[in-house]
C-alpha cells in the first residue's frame, strides 16, 4: 500500500512527486508511467521556452505561476547543472495594427509584473539585424533550456528519496473506495491512500475510470515545426514571437533558438487525429469520433473555420508557413527549412465550445486529477507542484516540512 500515487511521467507529475517527498519525506510514493521514460510527450516535443508570462490574464493561475516558475526553473537548472540560455523574447510588430495590438500587450505585461524594453523599429533592427519590423518588446527574462532534461533530474531525485517509477506501465482502471484507491494497470493493480494524476492527453479519460463524467474534453492539437539550416542558427539574438491576434487562440509561428544552438520555426495548431499522433499519417478511429460528437469541439472547429483551414494549408503546403515566417524575417527561404518533430497539445474544450484557458483541476475524496494544463505548464511546472501538495495537505489533512517549520 502506498500513500501516494501519481499517474503520469511528464514534467507536472515529476515536479509533483519530487516536491510531495520534499514536503513528506515519510511518504510511500509510486509513479506510474505507460513509457519506457519520463517526458515522452508534451514535456518532450515543446520548444523548451522558458516563459516570462507575457500573454496571460493577469490575476490567472497561469499568470502567477508563470511568473514564480520562470525563477524557480532557472533556479532549479543553477542548482542542478543544467544549461539554459537566457536569450529574452522579442515580440515583433510589423504593421500598425500590430502596434496597437502590442500596445495592450505592453499594458499586460507591466500588469504582471515582467521586467520589459518598448523598442523603436530603429532598435528592434540593431538588436537583431535580420528582422524587419515597426516596434518591439523586449523581455528579457524568457530563456530556453530542455525540459526533458529537467524532467529526467527531477525524476533522479525522486528516486534518491525513496520514491518509485513504473514504466511501461499503463493506467487501465481507478477504483476510489472510503479508505484507498486502486489503480488497475498493464503491470497489475496497485493501491494508495490517495491519487493525484497529471496525465495529459489523457486526463478527461482518468477523469472517467473515477466514475465522474467530465465537463470537457481534451482536444489534441498538433504543433508542426521546421529546422532552419545550420548555416541560419545565428539568424536571430533572442526568441522571435509575432503579435498574436486576440480572436485566435493561438501565438502563431515564431522563431525559437534551441538549447543546442539551433533554431525552428513554429508552430502551427492543426487538429490531431490521434491523441498521442505526432505525424500527419497517425489516425485513431476512436480518438476521431470521440472528438467529432464532442458538442464543445464542433463548435470551436465552427467558429474557427476559417483560421482553422489555414492552418490546415499551411500545414500542407510549405509556401504558406515561409509567409508567416516572412513577415517579420524576410530572409528566410523555402529551402531553408526542413522538417522537425511535431508536438501534440493537450487542450481542454468546454462542452459549451470554449477552449478552457487556465489551470483546470477536477478532485474528489481522495484525489487531484491535473485537467488542463496549457502552455506555460512546462514553464510552471515547480509551483504547480507546489500547488497541488498544498491542495492535498489540506484536502487530505496532511502536514508538510513548510507546516511544520512554520509551527516550529
Amino acid at each position: 500500500m502506498y500513500d501516494f500515487i501519481i499517474v503520469g511521467g511528464g514534467i507536472v507529475g515529476m515536479s509533483t512527486a519530487m516536491q510531495l517527498l520534499q514536503q513528506m519525506p515519510d511518504k510511500k510514493v509510486l509513479v506510474l508511467e505507460k513509457e519506457s521514460s519520463v517526458a515522452q510527450h508534451q514535456t518532450g516535443h515543446n520548444s523548451g521556452v522558458i516563459h516570462a508570462g507575457v500573454y496571460y490574464t493577469p490575476g490567472s493561475l497561469k499568470a502567477k505561476f508563470c511568473l514564480e516558475g520562470n525563477r524557480n526553473t532557472k533556479d532549479f537548472c543553477d542548482e542542478n547543472g543544467i544549461p539554459y540560455d537566457e536569450c529574452g523574447k522579442l515580440l515583433v510588430a510589423t504593421n500598425d495594427l500590430e502596434m496597437e495590438r502590442m500596445k495592450a500587450l505592453w499594458e499586460r505585461t507591466e500588469a504582471n509584473g515582467l521586467e520589459r524594453s518598448w523598442l523603436s523599429a530603429g532598435e528592434l533592427k540593431e538588436r537583431e539585424p535580420n528582422i524587419t519590423g515597426v516596434g518591439g518588446i523586449f523581455v528579457p527574462s524568457s530563456g530556453i533550456v530542455s525540459y526533458k532534461r529537467v524532467t529526467e533530474v527531477m525524476a533522479e531525485k525522486f528516486q534518491e528519496m525513496g520514491g518509485t517509477i513504473e514504466f511501461n506501465c499503463m493506467v487501465t482502471g481507478v477504483t476510489e473506495r472510503a479508505g484507498e484507491v486502486n489503480v488497475s494497470t498493464s503491470k497489475g493493480t496497485f493501491s494508495s491512500q490517495y491519487m493525484i494524476s497529471c496525465s495529459g492527453l489523457m486526463a478527461d479519460r482518468v477523469v472517467r475510470m473515477l466514475g465522474i463524467e467530465p465537463q470537457f474534453k481534451i482536444c489534441p492539437f498538433r504543433g508542426e515545426y521546421y529546422l532552419l539550416k545550420p548555416e541560419l542558427n545565428q539568424v536571430v539574438n533572442h526568441l522571435i514571437y509575432p503579435i498574436p491576434d486576440p480572436n485566435m487562440p493561438f501565438l502563431g509561428v515564431h522563431l525559437t533558438r534551441m538549447i543546442d544552438g539551433t533554431v525552428t520555426v513554429g508552430p502551427n495548431a492543426v487538429m490531431a487525429w490521434k491523441r498521442e499522433g505526432y505525424k500527419k499519417t497517425d489516425i485513431s478511429l476512436k480518438d476521431s469520433l470521440e472528438a467529432l460528437t464532442y458538442p464543445g469541439i464542433l463548435k470551436v472547429l465552427k467558429d474557427n473555420l476559417k483560421p482553422g483551414l489555414i492552418e490546415m494549408k499551411n500545414s500542407l503546403f510549405k509556401s504558406g508557413y515561409l509567409k508567416e515566417v516572412n513577415k517579420y524575417c524576410p530572409m528566410i527561404e523555402k529551402a531553408d527549412l526542413s522538417p522537425y518533430p511535431a508536438g501534440v497539445r493537450a487542450q481542454a474544450v468546454s462542452k459549451d465550445g470554449k477552449l478552457v484557458d487556465d489551470f483546470l483541476f477536477v478532485n474528489t475524496d481522495r484525489t487531484i486529477n491535473v485537467c488542463n494544463a496549457p502552455s506555460p505548464a512546462a514553464t510552471s511546472a515547480l509551483p504547480i507542484g507546489r500547488h497541488i501538495i498544498n491542495a492535498a495537505a489540506e484536502q487530505f489533512n496532511l502536514k508538510t516540512v513548510s507546516d511544520l517549520k512554520q509551527t516550529a
